[in-house]
């Protein structure tokens, strides 16, 4: 069962969040992203898929904070489904991560002399 307002509450905490740009999504839903970089989608009150380098998709896998992504389970990719109050909460978090990854990838590397 999709938790009511889940998506409405998870998209009012992100375009809080500094340079954050919000689009409709090819799939439907809501995507997010830092430039040109995707921090996640969301798919109405039910699912969110974020997007992560392979080792960290894997550990949030193991740790059994997220599922493979649905359509592309063996992606960096994983998926949130929106059952119960905390799993909206720990979408955000995730959300979360993948901005900051997002925000460290754009920001200019520093030379060193």
């Amino acid at each position: 069962m999709p938790v009511p307002g889940a998506g409405e509450e998870i998209y009012e905490a992100l375009t809080r969040w500094e340079k954050i740009a919000h689009a409709p999504h090819r799939f439907g839903g809501t995507e997010f992203r830092v430039g040109r970089r995707e921090v996640g989608h969301v798919h109405g009150d039910s699912l969110v898929d974020i997007p992560f380098p392979l080792p960290v998709r894997n550990e949030l896998v193991e740790d059994g904070v997220a599922e493979p992504h649905h359509v592309l389970p063996k992606s960096g990719w994983v998926s949130v489904y929106l059952r119960n109050p905390g799993d909206v909460a720990r979408a955000i978090q995730l959300l979360r991560r993948s901005y900051e990854m997002a925000l460290a990838w754009q920001a200019p590397k520093r030379q060193t002399a």
